[in-house]
């Protein structure tokens, strides 16, 4: 008897393409819908875990857009202390979609940053929408401004010049400014500032609002430029590191995640130059068995990123195969990418927030 099913490829069913395979060979999780190539000028913004995708592709030889790169004569090992080289611009990890509107937002000119900062003891100035981005603060708010301004430029660049946006949605749970209306990337009183009840407010973003805000900024960034870049969303597979919404962290993360995952996959459905790449399900899915985790069960280890890493870079060979007709060559995975691919390397602001549970 003759139904849908029964022309279906393997891959469609779990038993031959999960369940007899073992976890490193279950393949053609992914290809790439347009053409990715070393020459596409590719910009990587979100959360701590798009951090892999540039040095993965730097690695590669792949053409990694920095727009915002250190200033010369700076030791690589300063540069990273300051944050150049972790995003293609110095944004540090823009977890929300709503925040990526922000910035957005800036970039295109519809709107323009809170002329804000905030101060400690000692008259250090701090940023509030990069507060970690300077070890130790700004000297003064005008320095402050002036490199908050720069990175706002550095974004426009980003979107400007690049062929691929790839972005990591991390969180739903934001900090918002009641008065100005503007959102914070962390909870005013953790990495800097002073949260003040009255001020500062917390949303748990549902699917409805995380869609609007990523659907407004993928729109903002195509129109900036005629084409625009096409975009590549990724899930982070991390867990949230505390929860604010009063339920166990571990619920917490699960109904994060899988909003955040329902609608990266519903654009990508949407929208023609839009592209959903697994990095959640590889990580978290049950075959896998929690193995790329290291011991704190949060962090992903170098195996974990390196295999992510080689289904996406199979799923370009795929893409290059289908177009010239004949077998392509993943590109190879080099030993530096191994030795940089280590979760305490990863710049992210969420894991400050540890440091008040560990008296619990």
């Amino acid at each position: 008897m003759t139904n849908p099913y029964s022309s279906l490829e393997a891959r469609a069913f779990w038993s031959p393409a999960v369940a007899k395979r073992s976890l490193f060979d279950i393949s053609e999780l992914w290809q790439a819908p347009f053409p990715i190539t070393r020459k596409t000028k590719i910009v990587t913004f979100g959360s701590c875990f798009a951090q892999h995708f540039s040095r993965a592709l730097v690695a590669r030889n792949f053409t990694w857009l920095d727009a915002e790169p250190a200033p010369k004569g700076l030791s690589a090992e300063s540069a990273r202390d300051f944050n150049y080289g972790i995003f293609s611009a110095r944004t540090a990890n823009i977890y929300t979609t709503s925040l990526l509107r922000q910035w957005t937002e800036w970039a295109v000119g519809e709107t323009t940053p809170p002329e804000i900062f905030w101060t400690d003891e000692a008259g250090r100035v701090y940023d509030p929408f990069r507060p970690v981005i300077e070890p130790g603060g700004f000297a003064t708010p005008e320095e402050m401004f002036a490199s908050r301004m720069r990175c706002v430029e550095a974004f426009r660049t980003a979107i400007m010049d690049s062929g691929l946006f790839v972005f990591t949605l991390g969180l739903t749970e934001s900090w918002w400014d009641a008065d100005g209306g503007w959102e914070y990337p962390m909870c005013p009183g953790t990495a800097a500032g002073t949260f003040d009840t009255e001020k500062h407010v917390f949303r748990n973003q549902d699917y409805n609002f995380v869609r609007r805000n990523l659907m407004q900024a993928i729109r903002m960034i195509r129109a900036a430029r005629k084409g625009g870049p096409r975009f590549l969303l990724t899930v982070s597979p991390v867990p949230l590191t505390a929860t604010n919404s009063g339920n166990h962290v571990l619920v917490a993360t699960m109904e994060s995640k899988s909003i955040l995952r329902a609608v990266a996959g519903d654009l990508s459905k949407t929208l023609s130059n839009v592209s959903y790449f697994p990095s959640y399900e590889i990580i978290n899915a049950p075959p896998y068995r929690g193995s790329f985790f290291e011991p704190n069960m949060r962090s992903v280890n170098p195996n974990g990123v390196d295999h992510v890493m080689k289904i996406f870079f199979a799923g370009l060979s795929q893409m290059a195969q289908t177009e010239r007709g004949h077998p392509s060559s993943p590109a190879p995975v080099g030993k530096e990418t191994r030795q940089v691919e280590t979760s305490d390397d990863l710049a992210c602001e969420e894991e400050l927030l540890a440091a008040f549970g560990q008296a619990k």
